[in-house]
């Protein structure tokens, strides 16, 4: 008879396991990284929407009338214009006429249309139509995130050196364009005898760290990964690697990721945190 071997896991085991099915739960979300279907920049004018191919916004087969509706487009304003039967809402309210806010608005408008969403977006001079679609075909063919096992050498504590004062850090991302970020600081961290440095932007209120080391198209997501620290406290953070993330890109066509900054390539191998082989999907 085969008995089978108990495992002990140790409490910070514990915690990085629970923290990564969350964000396994996250991505398998009705509007996560998976479910988004379509990015549609916007044309000055008339953007049709519908799931007829002649449309400026086409919506997946089958999901939507032919032609549901406009978004017009006029300097930097994107205006709503739905067919009343469509079945269009927008907030969970029906609309037919809607100036619309963006991402970079506080409260921007979400427009809703059977298992669709749309979301205008902002990237740089730039506005596009994000869609979400439920029954995504990315979304049934998941396979799940992948990792490397957890280990507590790869949970570090760094200096944290703030900017006086605080500097826009050059972001650049996939679209070929560069954004000036906000950065506080850079952290200083010590591993395998050697002190390296990350440029920091924040995301929230947290820290942000958009990096790149030496397993990059080998055996973590080419482009890089992400990682969140709390602020510092007392002039230092936590910089814990068994937290690193592949970006949206490594999921979907349709994010706009940003790439590591210059100075946040490693010359070195972090085996921890996320991996990425290309074979998330069935």
């Amino acid at each position: 008879m085969h008995i089978a071997e108990h495992v002990e896991r140790s409490p910070y085991q514990t915690e990085i396991e629970s923290w990564r099915e969350r964000m396994e739960q996250s991505l398998r979300a009705d509007r996560s990284w998976l479910t988004l279907a379509g990015l549609f920049w916007l044309n000055q004018g008339t953007n049709r929407f519908g799931s007829h191919p002649e449309n400026e916004i086409v919506l997946p087969e089958g999901s939507a009338p032919s032609y549901a509706g406009s978004i017009v487009y006029q300097a930097g304003t994107a205006t709503l214009h739905a067919v009343p039967a469509a079945g269009v809402a927008v907030n969970g309210q029906p609309g037919t006429a809607l100036q619309l806010h963006s991402d970079a608005d506080n409260s921007p408008d979400l427009i809703t249309l059977g298992d669709l969403t749309m979301l205008v977006i902002r990237r740089g001079q730039r506005h596009a139509i994000r869609l979400w679609d439920q029954g995504s075909p990315a979304r049934m063919a998941f396979t799940g995130r992948r990792w490397y096992p957890v280990r507590e050498a790869y949970r570090l504590t760094a200096r944290f050196i703030p900017h006086d004062p605080a500097r826009s850090l050059p972001v650049p991302n996939i679209l070929g364009e560069t954004e000036q970020r906000p950065s506080p600081g850079y952290a200083v961290f010590t591993l395998d005898g050697r002190e390296y440095s990350l440029d920091a932007v924040t995301e929230g209120d947290e820290l942000f760290f958009i990096f790149r080391d030496q397993t990059a198209g080998d055996a973590t997501y080419p482009a890089g990964r992400f990682l969140k620290a709390a602020f510092p406290d007392n002039g230092q953070i936590t910089l814990d690697f068994n937290r690193a993330y592949s970006p949206p890109c490594a999921f979907t066509a349709f994010a706009t990721c940003p790439l590591p900054p210059p100075g946040n390539h490693l010359p070195l191998r972090i085996e921890a945190g996320e991996l990425y082989d290309g074979s998330h999907f069935e």
